[in-house]
């Protein structure tokens, strides 16, 4: 009989090599796991924001992007220069900037990436006049401006001409 040290290896040694291709088979990545896809390219976007009036940079304006067509948006603050950078959008694809500044104009447009570089200058307004149903607008408002026109400049009643043609002097009252 064999010894039981001798029975003990032997059977280890039967054991691994049950297991060694099993462990084999295991690491072949034709049959198991994903294939790797590599990302696909990317653009770099800068966005300039300055103000209208006077063409100085606009510091922490919200700077909106949003794939269109996708859920969710990325927003980055500008810079002491007024700008932002960013870098991941896929060369391809359709964004949708906005620009948001306290005391300024929202500022919103499509653009198509199709270029590994862009830069967008944006230049905000403040705010205009407020839009008031009690106020006319458009062309209401200029029939009304012309109305007044037309009646500042036909008097009511035309003086009284003599026969003569000559226009007459109104009487003195305290004569």
């Amino acid at each position: 009989m064999l010894s039981s040290q001798k029975t003990r290896f032997l059977s280890l040694a039967v054991a691994l090599l049950a297991i060694a291709p099993l462990s084999v088979s295991a690491q072949d990545s034709t049959h198991r796991g994903r294939k790797y896809k590599a990302p696909p390219p990317t653009s770099r976007i800068e966005v300039n924001v300055l103000r209208d009036e006077d063409s100085k940079p606009i510091e922490n304006a919200s700077v909106i992007f949003q794939l269109i067509g996708e859920k969710g948006n990325m927003e980055l603050k500008t810079n002491e220069d007024g700008k932002s950078v960013i870098d991941i959008l896929p060369i391809g694809s359709s964004m949708r900037l906005q620009i948001i500044a306290k005391g300024y104009q929202t500022y919103g447009h499509d653009y198509k990436i199709d270029k590994e570089n862009l830069t967008f200058g944006v230049r905000l307004k403040r705010p205009g006049e407020q839009y008031s149903i009690y106020k006319a607008h458009g062309q209401a408002e200029d029939d009304q401006k012309d109305e007044k026109n037309k009646d500042s400049d036909s008097p009511k009643d035309p003086p009284k001409d003599k026969p003569n043609g000559s226009a007459t002097k109104p009487a003195d009252p305290h004569n």
